[in-house]
């Protein structure tokens, strides 16, 4: 279950406070993968952080039970002087990590990436969808209630896309995943709950179809 209780959430700009959330409340019934969509700046990501814990609300709370990913891809913590493998022994260490779980874990990466030798090479070495896939395969490589997934699984090529998105297909039968997209057929093939983000409020819509429409018929 996800619940957000009375949420509200601002930034300060250069052209002062702009509020994303005000006083926003919602639940989400377990067993969901949820989708959520709406237009730029609705306050997508936004709401990926709060859930991810990396940002907090003004005040009120994201209340979740079970573990919950970091956002999938995201590779923003590498540390640019070590090499792939090395990040993702750092990582699995945080995790409580080593023997036999750390060489698993390393393989598994290693594997999904699909990087060849720089896999051995630092990360500053990397090209940007490089960074993605040793960071894709680094989130699947440990087993979470939800996934994050932003946008995650609109980079690399379509190789790696069809890769990603068949990892995720086989891990919905155990975990689910909570998803920020643009893209449509994603949300049709891989979640069966539409939250609709729009002036600040959060619509739900049980038939995905129905989301999506109202989606599309926004101005």
């Amino acid at each position: 279950m996800i619940e957000a209780r009375n949420i509200s959430k601002s930034y300060i700009t250069t052209k002062g406070k702009v509020t994303i959330f005000r006083d926003l409340s919602f639940s989400v019934p377990p067993g969901k993968n949820i989708a959520f969509i709406g237009r730029n700046g609705a306050g997508k990501s936004t709401m990926m952080r709060l859930i991810a814990g990396l940002d907090v609300p003004d005040k009120g709370k994201i209340i979740t039970s079970g573990s919950i990913s970091w956002p999938v891809g995201l590779s923003g913590g590498f540390q640019g002087s070590l090499t792939g493998r090395d990040n993702v022994k750092f990582v699995a260490r945080v995790y409580g990590a080593e023997g036999s779980r750390m060489r698993e874990i390393l393989r598994y990466v290693e594997d999904f990436a699909e990087i060849g030798q720089y896999f051995d090479q630092p990360i500053s070495t990397y090209s940007s969808g490089m960074r993605s896939r040793v960071a894709f395969g680094l989130s699947l490589a440990f087993d979470f209630d939800y996934y994050l997934i932003d946008e995650a699984m609109s980079t690399g090529d379509a190789h790696f896309r069809a890769k990603a998105q068949k990892a995720f297909k086989d891990r919905i039968s155990t975990s689910k995943i909570i998803m920020v997209t643009h893209s449509m057929g994603q949300v049709r093939s891989m979640c069966d709950y539409v939250l609709l983000l729009r002036n600040g409020q959060v619509v739900p819509f049980e038939d995905v179809e129905e989301g999506i429409r109202m989606y599309q018929n926004e101005g």
